[in-house]
């Protein structure tokens, strides 16, 4: 108990006197031994290589996890080291929940099939999505993690320590000028050569570990590398897997709607024009041709606006529809439509299936088939 409180005792003097010295240094009331260009060089950037390193895997760690809750749970999984629960990426749960959605609405009918292709492609991306984070994590977030609780908590101990060793030494020099007996002036130039001895030491001790962050950035450098090549496989699966995706799509949409790729049937031909309405019939008026699609399996609308002559033209079908969605007319030969109200409407021989001819009061235009629900 006696060794405990004389050391306490001790490094509370230590300490103190290191103050002093700290302040006076501060007011210019002291000198201070200055560390060789050197040095100075290495200490510089090292703290460079740390302020970076430490924003860009802040915001790696936002970039593969942007959910801060998150990101503080994995922290709290890392520092009790345990292992870190495998979690569902956003696209498998979308995936899931179209797969469940499926089973709802029929995975017979249209929306459900198409709805059982999006999901499992969705479920794709996730998991690539989950071996982008996954590969991430270990080959660049780590690396950079191991640095800064690692290499750089053992450089900032021995700065610390050596910034002591420098109050300590300039201590013993200002004790050798204000000695003025012989015996006295002695004791303090063996504490000052001491103390030299142990600066120079920490001295070297302290470069070696600053050289080394030259290995630093030959380290991170390869991981930057591997960080770059995991994303682009990430984006290339992705790229890969909606391709396909929109190829199924096609390929399912043509064989459910057939007549709306009616474009496609005759590629050699540079316009379709159906043939129920002669000219004779509709008198200056010209049957509306549909453009040869450039995209395989899409149908294009009338390459000009449809135009809706006070002429009667033969039609049929004529039903009522309500409204489901505003829609704003994109030209003069569409009609503007308000949610909830009542048109007339009725098909007019070689139009587009997904679009009709509608009619309130004296107004009159196309309008989309998928805003309206057909009454009886």
């Amino acid at each position: 108990m006696d060794f405990n409180l004389k050391k306490l005792t001790s490094d509370a003097g230590v300490f103190f006197t290191r103050a002093v010295q700290f302040t006076e240094e501060k007011l210019g009331s002291a000198e201070k031994t200055e560390l060789d260009a050197h040095l100075e060089n290495l200490i510089a950037r090292a703290d460079c290589t740390k302020n970076w390193t430490e924003k860009i895997f802040r915001q790696t760690e936002v970039l593969l996890q942007p959910n801060p809750s998150a990101r503080i749970e994995e922290f709290f999984y890392e520092k009790l080291d345990k292992k870190i629960p495998s979690r569902t990426t956003n696209g498998e749960l979308l995936g899931q929940y179209m797969l469940d959605a499926a089973k709802d609405f029929g995975p017979g009918t249209p929306y459900g099939s198409t709805l059982i292709t999006v999901g499992e492609y969705q479920s794709r991306l996730g998991g690539a999505e989950r071996e982008f984070l996954q590969t991430s994590a270990i080959n660049f977030l780590t690396p950079l993690r191991n640095f800064l609780e690692g290499d750089w908590r053992t450089i900032s101990k021995e700065r610390r320590l050596l910034e002591n060793r420098r109050l300590d030494l300039d201590i013993c020099k200002a004790r050798v000028k204000k000695a003025k007996q012989a015996e006295a002036k002695a004791a303090a130039e063996q504490e000052l050569r001491v103390a030299q001895t142990e600066f120079d030491r920490q001295a070297e001790v302290t470069r070696l570990l600053l050289e080394g962050i030259s290995s630093t950035h030959v380290n991170h450098l390869r991981c930057l590398h591997e960080f770059v090549e995991a994303q682009a496989t990430y984006y290339a699966q992705c790229h890969q897997y909606m391709q396909e995706l929109q190829k199924e799509l096609s390929s399912a949409n043509s064989d459910t709607y057939p007549n709306s790729f009616a474009s496609n049937a005759n590629p050699s031909t540079s316009a379709t024009c159906p043939s129920p309405v002669s000219s004779a019939t509709l008198p200056g008026v010209s049957p509306p041709c549909l453009a040869s699609s450039s995209t395989p399996g899409i149908a294009q609308e009338p390459s000009g606006p449809l135009k809706i002559p006070d002429v009667q033209q033969p039609s049929t079908g004529h039903r009522k529809a309500k409204v489901l969605y505003d829609y704003d007319a994109h030209d003069t030969s569409e009609l503007s439509l308000l949610a909830d109200e009542l048109i007339t409407v009725y098909t007019v021989p070689g139009m587009d299936p997904d679009w009709l001819v509608g009619e309130r009061g004296n107004q009159k235009g196309k309008v989309p088939v998928t805003y309206l629900e057909l009454l009886s």
